[in-house]
């Protein structure tokens, strides 16, 4: 058998079938306006219900769950707000703490370059210059005894 005549049958079937819907289609018509007419009402009554609903649980809403939402709001942009520097607590120790090793390096220093409480002699070589005196006089050697 050829596809065509396969599909003869089930087309005649199908005509058959339409042909026995439209006495019922035509008896739904009208129903069906009906029924859309009273969807229609029932539809408007039910927005006419909804509506004060709605507009109740906006009131309560904005009255007793956004001010919960604006403040968590407030508090999360002042966590997120960086302009206010952060104190810096220990910069003052810090730099005392400094101050306070420089003195004591610099005493220790001074320390070491004295003997016994006095400056240690000078300890350059034999032949330097001799020292001369403020007012530009040349020191004059003084022997002693001991020598």
């Amino acid at each position: 058998m050829s596809p065509k005549k396969r599909t003869d049958p089930i087309r005649d079937g199908a005509r058959q079938a339409a042909a026995l819907l439209k006495p019922a289609a035509e008896r739904a018509k009208p129903l069906a306006r009906n029924t859309a007419a009273a969807t229609r009402r029932q539809l408007r009554r039910t927005r006419a219900w909804a509506a004060p609903q709605v507009e109740r649980s906006g009131k309560v809403l904005q009255d007793k769950v956004a001010p919960k939402v604006s403040a968590a709001l407030s508090s999360a942009a002042k966590k997120l707000d960086p302009s206010k520097p952060r104190h810096r607590r220990w910069r003052k120790p810090a730099g005392m703490a400094t101050l306070t090793a420089a003195g004591g390096a610099a005493a220790a220093f001074l320390r070491s370059k004295m003997k016994n409480g006095r400056p240690a002699p000078h300890t350059g070589p034999a032949d330097s210059v001799p020292a001369t005196q403020p007012n530009g006089q040349q020191k004059t050697a003084v022997k002693t005894e001991a020598e």
